[in-house]
């Protein structure tokens, strides 16, 4: 009970308690007088402002509710009250996390029975998933004995997506092209195990007749030679702790998920079927099936704001990162035993290809000789992976993936192999 007392309060009760053992030791009556109002004011001032009420009701609104980082939000707090505000009035501050700025703060002398609008920006400088709230109020008394803190409105939900970069092109000679090279790739995937009927047409061979649908239709119905298929894509994004550099928004990490995301969007605005997994294999997007819901943009966004650094130390595939799809990777620092790791269970014929970041200059020693990236490529690219190394923080996703894409095949059509 004592704890809604202020500074002031408790200086002002502990001096009445003070006053009061004076009055005894010197048997000053007038004394005590004094000394029981001066204890008796801030208890009384603490007993009438615990039973205040405020009548004051709030409802937050957020819109959006899902921005890109750095993009702009409106936080609306919608107030509805009886007008039984305390003198003095209310004064609201709003729980707003770090990451999005300052906790705005609003006097309210009065509230109208028909309500208030009361409004302030917030802008989401990290990726993630952030919580606005609650919203609180301190109750006190004219005098600054007492001060109470009453939750008026609870949390609100703001997803921070990563930023998308707009990608132009696709890899060359790879299966997310056109053409005949596109096409055989594409092929090369795992079909759908329905069978696929039509109606009969002269000529068709009877020997293709599907007697379960001719059956249920009551109609003959043929096999269709062709099954659906459609072309999948992985993207790993490897988000190991030990792999990136750098913190907050600047991080490496920060970068590749951008980048993963960016390509993701960039896949299925090209009608690509995606798949989204992390170094571990765990899939972020694209369905409990190999490639079922791939071209959701939001599914795979809101995955991408949950994702939190891996405390894995290396890169451990216990099967094809790709399933023997294509494969196109962002990849932090990479040790031997990594590359080992991504190159031994893929298909020789499965294309891969791979963003692998400079991480020693998100960390601002170029110099380091803990990893040295072009020795990474190296090996990669000697599995017969297409690599382009990232500079820094500075470099152009856009310009990263479009080297990607003019980079030219080696070896046979059917190997996979890019330089």
């Amino acid at each position: 009970m004592l704890s809604g007392l202020t500074v002031r309060g408790r200086c002002l009760l502990a001096a009445g308690v003070a006053a009061a053992v004076c009055s005894l030791v010197l048997d000053e009556r007038d004394l005590l007088r004094i000394a029981a109002f001066v204890v008796v004011l801030p208890l009384l001032a603490l007993l009438l402002a615990s039973r205040a009420r405020h009548g004051v009701r709030v409802r937050r609104e957020v819109l959006p509710g899902r921005v890109p980082v750095g993009g702009n939000v409106a936080v609306r707090l919608h107030v509805t009250g009886s007008g039984g505000v305390p003198v003095g009035g209310l004064l609201l501050e709003d729980g707003v996390p770090h990451a999005l700025g300052g906790r705005p703060r609003f006097r309210l002398d009065h509230v109208r029975r028909s309500g208030a609008v009361l409004e302030y920006p917030a802008s989401p400088g990290l990726r993630g998933i952030h919580q606005i709230g609650p919203l609180r109020t301190r109750i006190g008394d004219p005098f600054g004995l007492t001060e109470f803190e009453h939750e008026l409105a609870g949390r609100s939900r703001l997803v921070a997506v990563p930023k998308v970069v707009p990608l132009g092109g696709l890899p060359a000679g790879s299966g997310l092209g056109t053409g005949e090279d596109g096409s055989t790739r594409l092929r090369a995937g795992h079909g759908d195990d329905d069978t696929m009927v039509r109606e009969y047409r002269h000529g068709d061979d009877i020997r293709r007749v599907h007697w379960k649908s001719t059956a249920k239709r009551d109609e003959l119905m043929v096999r269709v030679e062709e099954r659906p298929w459609h072309g999948g894509v992985t993207v790993l994004l490897d988000r190991r702790s030990a792999a990136h550099r750098g913190t907050g928004a600047a991080a490496s990490l920060e970068w590749a998920v951008s980048a993963a995301a960016s390509i993701c969007a960039h896949l299925h605005a090209n009608g690509q079927q995606v798949r989204l997994v992390t170094e571990d294999a765990a899939t972020l997007s694209g369905g409990p099936g190999p490639f079922d819901g791939g071209q959701d943009d939001s599914a795979m966004l809101d995955a991408l704001a949950a994702v939190r650094p891996s405390a894995q130390r290396d890169l451990v595939c216990p099967q094809d990162p790709g399933s023997g799809q294509e494969l196109i990777a962002v990849l932090g620092a990479t040790t031997t035993a990594g590359v080992q790791e991504l190159t031994r269970l893929r298909p020789e014929r499965a294309r891969s290809l791979a963003l692998l970041l400079d991480v020693r200059t998100w960390a601002g020693d170029p110099s380091d000789g803990s990893f040295a990236p072009q020795r990474t490529a190296e090996r990669l690219r000697a599995s017969g992976w297409t690599v382009v190394v990232v500079d820094g923080p500075r470099s152009s996703l856009a310009g990263a993936w479009g080297r990607l894409c003019q980079a030219a095949p080696v070896g046979t059509a059917g190997s996979g192999a890019m330089s």
